[in-house]
């Protein structure tokens, strides 16, 4: 009941339901064709969504946090996931690749700069774009900020997490033999990428619900089983990723490069009981950050669908509606 309260509260600070007035299929290349979609003002401020995951796919909801007579808002499904084909796939799908799609998108689309939008995986998308392109992010509003680094990796499959959800924890490490306990990253890509698609839909619905049931703090862990071809490709990419570490070379890593951004004004969201993407990520970012607008939301989790995390959010992009000419686009 707590759950259902939390989210009908956070859709009323939500803008009415809209529809896309134009979508299409992209080619990027590589074998690779992503969905794209824009919709608010045809003319209006351009703001790009990058969803989490990797391999979360967008939401007709994520149109609904911008304020449609303001702004241009892009939608993609990153590649592998969503509407986006290949689906589940992760050849030529690396942290790099996005970074190009993301360019391809603006250039295809005609705009010059933009707002730089996104969530857990999308924020450290947002960050690792913004750097490679920061001429061309205007600003960027983040929420559960996650650096792809090997602490944070381990704290959410490593164990850290389930010192506070030792039932749930129980359920997703009990699956892997003793012998594998080690490296549950590991030990999961070998049955994600097995071949047998049977085998990789039951450890893609333990991975998937494993971070569901984390994701909102209204939830108490209690979440439904994901859809099979939804989790085999959330699954399958954010596996990929982190066995990877994300495509990133230390001279690559986001706080490193802090500096090439520095002059570009952000807003980051936190919630500070957040499981999955846990503060300390955001307040190190956010202290090496001048221009950051840090944000820490008391009673709040991972989800962008929790009433508190919404909120700061829209309020966000309504303040950098309200004055376009600072964002210098």
């Amino acid at each position: 009941m707590d759950k259902v309260l939390g989210q009908k509260r956070a859709v009323s600070h939500l803008y009415p339901s809209i529809d896309p007035f134009d979508q299409q299929m992209l080619d990027v290349g590589d074998g690779h064709v992503v969905y794209v979609e824009q919709c608010g003002r045809p003319d209006g401020i351009p703001v790009v969504v990058l969803h989490g995951g990797p391999g979360g796919g967008c939401s007709p909801t994520m149109r609904r946090y911008f304020d449609p007579n303001v702004y241009r808002v892009i939608l993609f499904d990153q590649r592998g996931c969503g509407r986006s084909r290949p689906h589940a796939s992760v050849e030529n799908n690396t942290t790099w690749h996005l970074v190009a799609d993301i360019e391809l998108i603006r250039e295809t689309l005609g705009i010059n700069s933009w707002i730089v939008f996104g969530g857990s995986w999308g924020a450290t998308l947002s960050l690792i774009y913004a750097q490679a392109h920061p001429t061309r992010a205007a600003a960027l509003a983040l929420r559960g900020v996650f650096l792809m680094t090997k602490p944070e990796i381990d704290w959410f499959y490593g164990g850290g997490a389930g010192r506070f959800w030792p039932e749930l924890w129980e359920k997703f490490s009990g699956l892997i033999p003793d012998d594998e306990q080690g490296d549950l990253v590991a030990a999961y890509h070998k049955r994600l990428f097995s071949g047998s698609h049977a085998q990789e839909v039951t450890y893609a619905r333990a991975w998937a619900n494993w971070e569901n049931a984390l994701a909102s703090i209204d939830s108490n862990g209690v979440t439904g089983d994901a859809p099979s071809e939804y989790a085999r490709a959330f699954a399958r990419l954010e596996n990929h990723y982190f066995v990877n570490d994300g495509f990133l070379s230390a001279e690559q890593q986001i706080l490193s490069n802090i500096d090439k951004i520095a002059h570009i004004p952000a807003v980051i969201v936190q919630g500070r009981f957040d499981m999955i993407c846990p503060p300390v990520s955001a307040y190190k970012l956010a202290k090496n950050w001048p221009s950051a607008d840090l944000r820490m939301i008391g009673r709040a989790g991972h989800a962008l669908s929790e009433q508190g995390i919404t909120s700061a959010m829209v309020a966000a992009m309504d303040a950098f509606g309200a004055k376009p000419e600072v964002l210098k686009l």
